[in-house]
């Protein structure tokens, strides 16, 4: 299978292509080491070294699932790219809490009191820019003046060009994440110097704008969509991240962009994907099959092996009575559990296929985070196959199940939020057939169906709570909508205390790490984490 091919390359690249690994080292050629000059002369190469920069989002180092970790100084298993991303959006709010309260960085989260140095936080931006690292390397080397120097020509010049495309594209994608997650932050391109140096920082403002430019300028480069193999960047990759930047586009400037956001939004929308139409399979071992997943973040359980990602996602979220078998693994960590919040956006009265939770010995009300079974436990990521097989790991220890990074449904609440916001080029007709498509996959029969009149800001935020849980949105989410610091939205351990209450308006971003504020004398800090 093609998912299969993908995860061994990456693998592969994951020994290849550890020399580019550091600013300090790249220009350096060691003797009996692999470097980037030889490892660039040879374009049979390429496509190994772009495996490790997509192999960057699930794996965490030299050989996985542990041992000869990518970033020093940090627990591996604990710091990958996306187990890290997922618990910044989702800890801090209604839809996850985590029982690992002595863990380093839990406990900030859960109760939104991180500090500069949160291990987490700081795990995520070292990981971030481990990954924006890797991608200017590959783009410097695959420049047009270097593949020419080379001798690479003709189809082998034109591949590796559009391997570059996916190098900004997954260099545009950190550089969000990173303007989401921090804001104003160091700024490093290709056209830096090699060797260590202090960046500057980049105002929030400019680096959406860098962000913007960037996937304007590749969008042409890449393939078209649905043509590039499986977990591979295609245009339509580009026109989903466009339309989230856009739509969130007020938080980060100051200025809205409603109209880009539909007009990219309509991009993927009449690019031919599809709902699958049955939601839980969106979520299974074998969801590399499922439709509507634009772009996911591949894990396999043989040839990727972490303790991150929907490993993590799924072993933390079995404990208390539930049967690990059931799942497809081999144990349950008695971690994740979701908040009275999010339950109570699913009516008893009404069957929604999305309301996946384990209820039996489990207490709906979270007195103790540290108690797995205070908190509904969430079902929804298995390691099951959709004819009902566990994952392809004899052992069930690691998973099969790609993590919907981008998805359909996820583009067409977009389009929906962002001409209620009043963007132009969308109606509210179309708005309204989107969203009742989702429903009505969620439903039997028509039972879910929303009128014009129902179709407002307040129902897109429960319908994406509903649609996306648990997928690292609603962090983004809440804030877009005002109500992530305040009091007028509150949830169990808000701010610290059982019943939730507000937390300073600067939580809104996450602190450059007190480690990096000391040796850049170029950084600012946030004020209120000084």
């Amino acid at each position: 299978m093609i998912k299969n091919y993908i995860k061994r390359t990456i693998m592969a690249a994951v020994v290849l292509f550890s020399a580019t690994a550091c600013l300090d080292d790249l220009d350096l050629e060691p003797k009996n080491e692999v470097t980037s000059a030889v490892v660039y002369e040879d374009f049979a190469n390429y496509k190994n070294v772009l495996a490790k920069l997509y192999g960057g989002y699930s794996l965490t180092g030299q050989q996985g699932p542990a041992g000869r970790g990518d970033v020093a100084g940090i627990d591996e298993g604990a710091s990958s790219y996306f187990r890290t991303y997922w618990m910044l959006q989702e800890l801090p709010t209604d839809e996850a809490v985590l029982a690992w309260v002595n863990d380093p960085g839990v406990s900030g989260l859960n109760l939104m009191d991180w500090t500069a140095s949160n291990a987490l936080s700081k795990a995520m931006y070292y990981r971030i820019y481990y990954q924006i690292t890797l991608a200017n390397e590959f783009i410097r080397e695959t420049s047009d003046e270097k593949l020419s120097g080379r001798g690479i020509t003709g189809q082998d010049a034109e591949l590796a060009r559009m391997y570059r495309a996916e190098a900004r594209f997954l260099r545009a994608l950190s550089y969000w994440h990173a303007l989401d997650l921090y804001g104003s932050v160091p700024f490093v391109t290709e056209e830096d110097e090699v060797g260590a140096f202090s960046p500057e920082q980049i105002s929030r403002a400019d680096l959406f704008d860098y962000i913007e430019e960037e996937l304007l300028a590749i969008e042409s480069e890449l393939a078209a969509p649905m043509q590039n193999e499986y977990a591979r960047v295609d245009q339509a990759a580009a026109w989903t991240l466009l339309a989230k930047l856009y739509l969130n586009a007020e938080v980060y400037t100051g200025e809205a962009l409603y109209t880009e956001a539909i007009t990219y939004a309509k991009k993927v929308i009449d690019a031919g994907f599809t709902l699958h139409p049955e939601y839980e399979e969106l979520f299974l071992a074998d969801n590399d099959n499922a439709q509507g997943i634009i772009l996911p973040i591949a894990f396999d359980g043989i040839n990727s092996q972490s303790y991150g990602g929907t490993n993590f996602i799924i072993h933390a979220a079995i404990g208390g009575s539930m049967v690990a078998a059931d799942y497809g693994v081999n144990g349950g960590w008695g971690g994740l559990r979701t908040t009275k919040e999010l339950v109570a956006l699913f009516p008893p009265a009404e069957e929604d296929d999305r309301a996946m939770f384990y209820t039996d010995g489990q207490e709906l009300e979270i007195t103790d985070i540290s108690t797995f079974t205070d908190g509904y436990a969430v079902t929804k990521f298995k390691n099951i196959t959709s004819e009902g097989e566990p994952g392809s790991d004899p052992t069930l220890a690691f998973v099969d199940t790609d993590f919907p990074l981008f998805r359909l449904a996820d583009v067409y609440l977009i389009y929906a939020e962002a001409v209620l916001r009043g963007g132009s080029g969308g109606d509210v007709g179309t708005a309204v057939d989107l969203a009742n498509q989702i429903r009505n996959r969620a439903y039997e029969g028509e039972f879910g169906t929303i009128t014009p009149a129902e179709l407002t800001l307040d129902f897109i935020l429960d319908e994406r709570a509903r649609e996306l849980y648990w997928e690292a949105h609603r962090r983004t989410d809440l804030i877009r909508y005002g109500l992530f610091v305040g009091n007028e939205y509150v949830w169990p351990w808000k701010g610290g205390v059982m019943e939730g209450q507000a937390v300073e308006p600067c939580r809104v971003l996450y602190p450059i790490p007190f480690d990096d504020i000391i040796a850049n004398p170029n950084l600012d800090q946030i004020d209120c984490y000084e």
